[in-house]
């Protein structure tokens, strides 16, 4: 199994903090890869640094054998990297169709000219845009609420809602910024075989999370992170049991 996403000595600080200190870690091709740690250790900053949304300090970071440095968002969602986030970002007011559409815009030709135009090509790329975010929408489990403003969906449907968006640009690699928060426990087990079916439908997942029952249940590998340092990386069973890991969630010494 081939790596997919490599970062290798990836320092962040913000004045006097450091988010991100000398992580280095891999990530494979096809496995649900999960970050976790207490708050504050650095796991949000980590995805802003692989979405684009900060510069890394020091250190590199390949994707699918590219080099992520300078690339924006926009160019890393191009290039296979989707992301969701932590507070909810749909646009309330379209239709969960319209939200999932322009999640597609990534992987679209047309441009201002053939919006005006509405040439054949801008109609024939409009309807197939269309036809992938409803199956999509199906994909996920909300088809029945294409229609329906994100505004007005189930806290758990938005969620739903953010994933399909994040498939419609085709990433290679999705990234789930805490994907269970506020959700009930029906709606975490619906969640945990989601993710198990993107992954099996040929995606490579990284999870951050707080719901240590879904990480154990899901995760192929985890990394655990503290002050933005790596204090344990294995399969879900050997960090749950490593002292480090304990003392870092409780706050004491695990012999303690």
């Amino acid at each position: 199994m081939s790596e997919l996403l490599i970062a290798d000595g990836v320092d962040k600080r913000f004045g006097g903090v450091q988010a991100l200190s000398e992580l280095s870690f891999a990530i494979r091709r096809g496995e649900i890869y999960g970050l976790i740690g207490p708050n504050g250790a650095g796991k949000t900053t980590f995805f802003n640094v692989l979405t684009g949304i900060y510069p890394p300090d020091t250190g590199s970071m390949w994707f699918d054998g590219a080099p992520l440095a300078g690339l924006r968002a926009h160019q890393v969602a191009a290039l296979g990297i989707a992301r969701t986030f932590q507070n909810i970002r749909l646009f309330p007011n379209l239709s969960a169709l319209e939200n999932v559409m322009i999640g597609r815009h990534v992987r679209t030709r047309a441009g201002v000219l053939g919006a005006i135009l509405r040439d054949r090509g801008t109609l024939g790329e409009e309807r197939a845009i269309e036809k992938r975010a409803i199956e999509l929408l199906e994909y996920v489990g909300i088809r029945e609420r294409a229609n329906d403003t994100a505004g007005s969906l189930p806290y758990g449907d938005q969620r739903r809602l953010e994933i399909a968006r994040a498939l419609a640009t085709d990433p290679k690699l999705l990234a789930l910024d805490e994907p269970a928060a506020g959700m009930n426990p029906s709606e975490r087990i619906a969640l945990g075989r989601l993710i198990g079916k993107i992954r099996d439908g040929g995606l490579t997942v990284l999870l951050i999370e707080h719901d240590m029952r879904l990480v154990m249940e899901v995760c192929d590998r985890v990394l655990v992170l503290d002050y933005g340092e790596r204090i344990a990386e294995g399969v879900p069973g050997e960090v749950q049991r490593n002292p480090k890991v304990i003392e870092a969630y409780l706050g004491t010494p695990a012999t303690a």
